[in-house]
């Protein structure tokens, strides 16, 4: 069962919004496309607005680290997405209840998939992972670029 889905913005006196996402499930990942969604549908509301290639590139980050938790831990997962302030990068965080370190295989041309450590190092900075009592959260963040003025 799908825990509901919740996003919200926080408002503080000091700073402009911060703009979040959040999303549990209970068991492996109902659909890939819904955490690439929520990466377009969050930075859409960025300011100023990510280049298209910049939201591409999330995109795939968190369709890769949601991908391996779905794949290799049992239980329920959690996706966590943060907009830094200036819309400069995005923080993710994928939480999930395997205890195994994120690990990159050796590169392989010929293997059909485990290059998704690979891209997220590509594209990503700041590879985290947090021990929890009953499992692991993995933290990246992706740098961002402004879309060119018209």
């Amino acid at each position: 069962m799908d825990i509901p889905l919740r996003t919200h913005a926080t408002i503080t006196r000091d700073r402009p919004a911060v703009l979040r996402y959040s999303r549990t499930w209970d068991a492996g990942v109902s659909s890939i496309a819904e955490a690439r969604d929520a990466v377009a549908d969050l930075l859409a509301r960025a300011r100023p607005a990510p280049a298209r290639r910049s939201v591409q590139d999330a995109q795939l980050v968190v369709s890769e680290l949601v991908t391996n938790a779905a794949k290799h831990a049992p239980g329920p997962c959690a996706l966590g997405l943060e907009l830094l302030p200036g819309a400069r990068a995005l923080r993710v965080t994928v939480t999930d209840t395997s205890r195994e370190p994120p690990r990159r295989r050796p590169p392989d041309p010929r293997r059909v998939g485990g290059h998704g450590l690979h891209l997220v190092a590509m594209l990503a900075r700041g590879l985290e992972v947090t021990w929890l009592a009953h499992g692991k959260r993995v933290t990246v963040t992706v740098p961002l670029t402004a879309q060119a003025s018209a």
